[in-house]
């Protein structure tokens, strides 16, 4: 099958370059956004083989780019800064051909990966029909969706375009991603500019299927062992394709596939895809893409009500590269959207359908990191110190917290021995006794009188609460906290003492 695709593609490379005229690649199209300034947009396309191409913008600037020959059937244009706005029509000329982008704006261009939750479509979607009739009301905020296609090898252009460029109707965004479009939407309300949203995901898929060969051996995953689905494959065809295009950033809500493959890797395998993603693009659009360009995330919600199995858990800490939140060292630029908050018992419990906190929590998060907001609360409460002793645990918090009393969303790890505490060991569940403005405090008088408290965790389950009642919020009621799991040993540095 992959080899056919390929061979279609230099197929298609060849019909483009030998019919004598101009065109532009596949996710170019009317009513498109293209990356405003100060990034200037790439646009390129296939052409007769030493053909001088120019690219002219009109509208309410001007430009026109010096020719370009085309090589090997391919041109490549970089048009100067633009600021946001249009319409601008955009036209690439040779000698006997023209072929024209109309109704096109800039603005700033998100691509949207992952898996199934990234995938939920919007008419499924609490309160759909009132969400969807909104769109006519956001003809500015632009979806382009990349159609699902696997590839062996790395390729040039997309193999299909499921749904090209669009002003935005309740009938087109009903089968568009609802996180990607509702966050698209919640950016425009605040930067009142173009926004384009670019969907490239596939339910069921792990990270492996998204990375390329070159992140997958920074952690020791390029043996293919998946049984689904092999690696790279997406990545060749859903992500390598649009490396050219200029775009401001990149949401990403996946890893349930993980939760039960190299869910150890998950660590490493998430922040070096990331760092891969960011290098590609940087110098697939001749630097025009940031080199860190913001990156966004969901933290996985819920599956199993009862389940007493640490896979959601674990990939939960593993999406913040064991660190329980970002941005941070290791993980740079980046921001996250927690869910674990937002079940759905009535329904299907891994897809829950309150998309609409995750892209509002997503766009705090993008408001602060990509947009350099400084009153923008993003992140939920997270410890900043921990005092114990055989009776309490008093948890300081690094902002003010809003708390409800709890009996069991704490666990301390037991042990006669200081030593590291794994899913093993004997974690107890503790009450919250007291708290404050931003302090909690644990009863801890479980733990036998030869053992002592040497680790803490927080919301440490698939399912550690329901519907927006967790234990921890922001101040504000709005960012829960996010799970975490803490060392009282040297692992922890100084965030731990005893009284």
């Amino acid at each position: 099958m992959e080899a056919r695709v390929v061979a279609a593609l230099v197929l298609l490379v060849s019909v483009h370059s030998s019919d004598g005229d101009v065109h532009f690649a596949s996710y170019y199209g009317d009513n498109m956004v293209l990356q405003k300034s100060p990034e200037r947009a790439v646009l390129w396309g296939y052409g007769p083989d030493g053909a001088r191409v120019s690219v002219s913008l009109s509208g309410p600037t001007s430009q026109k780019n010096s020719l370009i020959t085309v090589t090997n059937g391919t041109w490549l244009v970089t048009l100067d800064p633009v600021e946001a706005g249009g319409p601008y029509n955009v036209t690439a000329t040779i000698a006997n051909s023209e072929a024209t982008l109309s109704n096109v704006l800039f603005g700033d261009v998100w691509l949207c990966g992952g898996q199934s939750n990234m995938y939920f479509r919007m008419f499924k979607i609490f309160n759909s029909s009132w969400e969807m009739a909104q769109a006519v009301n956001y003809p500015h905020v632009r979806p382009f969706m990349v159609a699902l296609r696997k590839s062996e090898t790395e390729l040039t252009d997309l193999i299909q375009v499921q749904l090209p460029w669009s002003v935005p109707t309740a009938r087109g965004i009903s089968q568009f991603s609802a996180v990607c479009w509702l966050f698209g939407r919640y950016m425009y309300e605040t930067l009142k500019y173009p926004i384009g949203l670019v969907e490239s995901c596939w339910g069921g898929t792990p990270i492996e299927a998204w990375s390329s060969t070159r992140a997958l051996q920074q952690c020791g995953l390029e043996q293919n062992d998946s049984p689904a689905i092999k690696n790279s494959v997406l990545w060749n065809s859903m992500i390598h394709p649009l490396l050219k295009m200029t775009i401001k950033g990149a949401l990403w809500y996946q890893g349930e596939s993980n939760a039960d493959f190299h869910q150890d890797k998950y660590n490493c395998s998430f922040p070096a895809m990331i760092d891969d993603w960011r290098m590609a693009f940087h110098q697939g659009s001749g630097g025009q893409t940031a080199q860190d360009f913001p990156f966004g995330f969901v933290q996985l919600s819920t599956y199993k009500k009862y389940s007493t199995s640490d896979e959601f858990p674990n990939i939960r800490w593993h999406q913040t590269a064991d660190q329980g939140f970002v941005p941070n060292s290791r993980m740079p630029k980046t921001f996250m959207a927690v869910a674990l908050d937002l079940p759905d018992d009535t329904y299907d419990a891994i897809h829950p359908r309150d998309k609409q906190d995750v892209a509002y929590r997503l766009s705090l998060g993008a408001r602060a990191v990509a947009y350099g907001e400084k009153d923008v609360a993003f992140l939920g409460p997270f410890p900043s110190h921990i005092q114990s002793n055989p009776q309490y645990v008093n948890i300081t918090y690094d902002q003010t917290v809003t708390v409800t009393p709890s009996e069991d969303t704490f666990e301390v790890c037991c042990s006669e021995r200081k030593t590291m505490c794994g899913p093993d060991f004997h974690w107890v569940a503790v009450s919250v006794l007291d708290w404050s403005s931003n302090t909690v405090q644990l009863l801890t008088s479980v733990c036998s009188p030869n053992e002592e408290v040497v680790a803490l965790r927080y919301a440490w389950r698939d399912w550690p609460c329901d519907f927006k009642a967790c234990p921890i919020y922001s101040s504000s009621g709005i960012l829960p906290a996010p799970p975490f799991i803490i060392q009282r040993d040297s692992a922890a540095g100084d965030i731990w003492e005893s009284l």
